[in-house]
């Protein structure tokens, strides 16, 4: 933990670790030069079975040779899209991208032709490497359709077609030493309130960022690591591969979330961390339940994305007998902004988000004029440092917005920090519920019924009201086996927060709807709601 005592709501950088001043490619050359004949990769397959291996050296060989072949058929600093599950070929075009000079452009294998044909078309990609089906989705039709829709799209290529993949092209091979400062991805954003725009992020922080992260879980040399988080988000294409590969980890590498495959890797590679989102590790808690494994080796947690409560944090403690570590970030930030230390106190990890960052500046700004907030006052999270994105894709007025002219990137969540810089946040900006003038936090409402044992999952937003403005709604998922009693409910809350902060509006879902990474879309359950497709609870 930093020792600091603030005086307001701006916490400094602390340079305890330092700045990696690397290229991606510079991350695995590092690796194989210390430790060539460690295991660096291993495909998981569907079937929950080991498949293919690389070692540093053979994995280094690989990459070299697709960099070779791409920089034939690309020009330094192009983009290219790749449309995929978690396969290695996914790992080995991250590396030989960076060693190219290209810029990586991920894409969520479950896009449809309308959303793959705007990244393309957006990031002005000259390639598209894809597979060709996923769970039932066709991509090698849908590449082709989405393909009449990017003008600047030379080639289209299955990954999984080794010939293809690393085939040479006619230009004369040009080689390009990509500085930590290029463009390195350009990171499509989560899409929780629309179209997402494209962030372009740069070596150094996404190599920085990832290496701080597996620092702070108390990784060690040679660990093995599961990635089950999908390679089109930056939690698994940097914070575990890059952050494996910082420390010459053993990468396993899931195709697809199999809970009982990933509790059987835990038992058999005596893996050390164990990550995901809340609804991941609900899922991993439930499969061990059901079957119980030798867990024994598990040394700490970490979840982030959306609200944690101290009952879901004791479970995981109790199951797996280890710590527990909350991360917040966003894209735009490489991702990582806050995450707890190991010495944090239960307390704390249930409460808050831990604190920022090595080298990271953060602050909460009022909403009004931009002034720094009292501590536990909330106001708007915003970050300064290495990590900012160079901006976005072709939107220099969005670019704007995001990044004042002092360089603090406004995160657009809402949040508070206390004297010890620890952060707990509160909700969105956009989120925000302004009932009768009053600011109203969705994840205060959503923390306090998420501790009702009817209430599996809740998501809150505001409706219009001519009379207030707008009115709270909860949107709630039962837990299996229970009624959901809007009386008892209300009753729950009402004893807990303010009576103005207290749903008026109840709804249910079956099931939500989710961006990629598993957040809740909640402009599209209001929508529903006007709509008139959500029932009452």
């Amino acid at each position: 933990m930093y020792d600091v005592m603030l005086a307001d709501a701006e916490f400094p950088a602390q340079h305890d670790l330092p700045l990696i001043d690397m290229t991606v490619a510079d991350v695995l050359r590092n690796a194989a030069a210390r430790a060539a004949d460690a295991p660096a990769l291993t495909e998981i397959a569907l079937s929950g079975d080991a498949k293919r291996s690389w070692t540093y050296g053979e994995l280094l060989a690989d990459v070299e040779r697709l960099a070779r072949a791409l920089s034939t058929r690309y020009a330094p600093l192009e983009r290219i899209v790749v449309w995929a599950p978690n396969a290695p070929e996914w790992v080995l075009l991250e590396y030989a991208c960076a060693l190219a000079g290209l810029t990586l452009v991920p894409a969520n294998p479950a896009f449809q032709a309308r959303e793959l044909a705007y990244v393309m078309k957006q990031s002005k990609a000259a390639g598209l490497f894809f597979t060709r089906e996923h769970r039932g989705n066709p991509m090698a039709e849908i590449a082709a359709e989405a393909a009449a829709g990017a003008p600047a799209l030379r080639e289209v290529c299955d990954i999984e077609d080794a010939d293809a993949l690393f085939a040479c092209g006619g230009r004369p091979e040009t080689p390009h030493a990509a500085s930590p400062s290029d463009e390195a991805q350009l990171q499509y954003t989560s899409g929780t309130t629309g179209f997402p725009k494209g962030a372009r992020l740069h070596h150094m922080g996404l190599v920085t960022n990832a290496t701080h992260f597996m620092q702070r879980t108390g990784l060690s040399d040679g660990d093995v690591i599961a990635n089950y988080m999908p390679l089109f988000h930056t939690s698994g294409c940097c914070m575990r591969v890059l952050g494996s590969a910082a420390y010459r980890g053993h990468l396993l590498l899931f195709r697809v979330f199999d809970p009982d495959a990933i509790l059987d890797q835990i038992e058999r590679h005596q893996i050390g961390l164990l990550s995901g989102v809340p609804t991941m590790l609900t899922a991993i808690l439930e499969a061990q339940a059901a079957r119980s494994r030798d867990v024994s080796s598990l040394r700490v947690a970490v979840s982030g994305g959306s609200m944690v409560t101290p009952e879901f944090v004791r479970r995981i403690r109790s199951t797996f007998g280890c710590r527990f570590q909350v991360i917040y970030g966003q894209t735009e930030a490489s991702p990582l902004i806050a995450q707890h230390h190991l010495d944090d106190d239960p307390e704390t990890v249930a409460e808050t988000v831990g604190q920022p960052m090595p080298h990271e500046e953060v602050s909460i700004r009022r909403v009004a004029d931009g002034s720094v907030a009292a501590l536990d006052e909330v106001g708007e999270i915003c970050v300064r440092g290495y990590c900012v994105m160079l901006g976005y894709n072709d939107d220099p007025e969005a670019t704007a917005k995001a990044i004042d002219a002092d360089g603090w990137l406004h995160t657009g969540d809402l949040g508070t920090m206390d004297a010890r810089g620890y952060l707990r946040v509160t909700g969105r900006l956009k989120e925000m519920i302004i009932r009768g003038g009053e600011n109203l936090f969705p994840a205060e409402i959503e923390k306090c019924l998420l501790e009702h044992p009817a209430v599996a999952e809740v998501a809150v937003v505001g409706l219009p009201d001519e009379k207030w403005g707008e009115i709270i709604a909860a949107v709630v998922r039962p837990a299996p086996g229970s009624k959901a009693n809007i009386a008892e409910l209300q009753a729950h809350c009402r004893a807990r927060l303010a009576p103005v902060k207290t749903p008026s509006v109840w709804l249910r879902v079956d099931s939500f709807p989710r961006t990629g990474l598993g957040k809740v879309q909640k402009f599209a359950l209001r929508d529903a709601w006007l709509a008139g497709n959500l029932e009452e609870l």
